[in-house]
């Protein structure tokens, strides 16, 4: 990579700005934010785009994908498994494809564009009077802007559409909330130990019950719904661009303020990637019989182990097909999932979703330096203590593998992966320790507000 030098300082410079406004307490206007994080992503765009070396997956997975629509073909299959997602993304690159702009540029666009979104998205999710200063720190953020400028991969597009998610879903009133209250089970006991078990499930399951309370209209809960179909549209554009967001799904769910909503919400969050797939023969021209066979695409993982975590130490750190570990790895991610999800059960949403993708980096048999921006709007909006060890940690190893790995050929690349990927396991105990440890519960006073009646049609409060 030939501005390999010039990325690099740009990025260290990044980090230590980052941190000085963290020091000093800065607290910039969110307009000089996102300027900066504008300034910062067009340079390393235009610098990457010039260059000699190019990521494989963004010229031979993603460019065919972009050509594919531009061509009224179906982007999964004429891709030939380069792609394996609905055809969201691939739309966006086949219409900049259209209008002439060179592809090196023009994947980059759609992903660095969707990282500057983030930029005040990001302070949206972090609230309070140090909003701005996150969003700096995010608009600086090293791995942000490798993944989004250099890499040119997807990973922000998804991320700005969860983020999104939650923003809606949360609503207006205090940026913290509670997460499962234990109000429910107390009454449910309460209940069962002076009424019997019949009777307690008839107050729950029966007319007038609890769930039937929940399900029954309520005035003035129109504007609950209506963040319930906004969230859950953003939720499922989400994972039209990629398949992970359904870890985000838990924390925009318990942001929602009734079980109505939450309906709502789930439902609209898989509309709309049945949407996409079942207009692939209007949109991208598949064959309604290759519908199957695009389905089957998606659902196609290779089980490719050896570039991250526990992985390598077994595999001497090279690439390799194995699908026993990374059927251990899938148990491993979903065990650790439920433990978290309960330990977590009772934390703000934003902190609980932390947490879930924060444990999936340390367990995954599979990982690519992409994934490791998963958490990381998150963690920076809702920084923890170990936050910025996490933050740094993981961009320092990515760098390497970006920057410095892509300066050699082949033969010496194969060496320095396989110390590089093995190295990964000492991030491990980092990111562990960069959950949110001390907020696993949230003080149940801060519930979601409902906005009164007369103010949901303007009247000033």
């Amino acid at each position: 990579m030939e501005y390999a030098v010039l990325t690099g300082i740009i990025l260290v410079a990044g980090v230590v700005l980052a941190l000085v406004a963290q020091w000093r307490d800065w607290r910039p206007p969110l307009w000089a934010a996102v300027l900066v994080g504008i300034a910062v992503r067009a340079v390393l765009l235009f610098t990457a785009a010039d260059d000699a070396w190019q990521p494989v997956d963004y010229m031979e997975s993603f460019q065919p994908a972009g050509v594919a629509v531009l061509n009224g073909q179906d982007p999964v299959l004429a891709s030939e498994g380069g792609w394996h997602f609905l055809p969201t993304i691939p739309y966006m690159y086949g219409i900049l494809l259209w209008l002439g702009i060179p592809w090196v540029y023009a994947g980059r666009l759609v992903t660095v564009i969707a990282d500057i979104v983030l930029i005040p998205l990001v302070a949206k999710l972090a609230g309070g009077p140090k909003a701005s200063l996150r969003a700096l720190q995010y608009a600086l953020n090293p791995l942000a802007l490798l993944v989004a400028a250099i890499h040119g991969q997807v990973e922000p597009v998804a991320l700005v559409f969860g983020v999104a998610a939650f923003v809606v879903a949360r609503g207006p009133g205090s940026p913290h909330r509670a997460g499962i209250t234990t109000q429910v089970a107390v009454r449910l006991r309460r209940g069962m130990a002076a009424h019997g078990w019949r009777s307690s499930i008839t107050r729950v399951l029966g007319r007038g019950g609890l769930l039937h309370r929940s399900l029954t209209p309520v005035s003035g809960d129109r504007a609950d719904l209506r963040r319930g179909v906004f969230a859950g549209a953003l939720m499922g554009l989400a994972l039209c661009s990629k398949s992970w967001p359904i870890w985000l799904i838990p924390g925009m769910l318990l942001l929602l303020p009734n079980l109505r909503a939450r309906i709502v919400a789930l439902f609209f969050t898989g509309l709309v990637p049945l949407f996409f797939l079942v207009t692939l023969p209007i949109f991208a021209g598949t064959p309604l019989s290759d519908l199957p066979k695009v389905i089957a695409e998606i659902q196609n993982i290779r089980p490719i182990v050896g570039e991250w975590g526990w992985t390598p130490q077994f595999t001497g750190g090279d690439w390799a097909l194995e699908p026993t570990m990374a059927k251990l790895g899938t148990y491993a991610i979903y065990l650790s999932m439920i433990v978290v999800a309960y330990l977590w059960r009772r934390a703000d949403p934003i902190d609980l979703t932390t947490a879930l993708l924060l444990i999936f980096m340390v367990v995954t048999p599979r990982l690519g330096a992409q994934y490791l921006l998963w958490f990381m709007p998150f963690l920076v909006a809702r920084p923890t203590r170990f936050a910025w060890p996490a933050i740094i940690g993981v961009s320092l190893w990515s760098a390497y593998g970006y920057l410095y790995m892509t300066q050699f050929e082949v033969d010496t690349w194969w060496a320095l992966h396989s110390q590089w990927s093995r190295a990964s396991i000492v991030l491990l105990p980092i990111l562990v320790m960069a959950m949110p440890w001390g907020r696993r519960s949230t003080p149940e006073l801060a519930k979601p507000v409902r906005v009164p009646v007369k103010q949901q049609v303007g009247s000033p409060a």
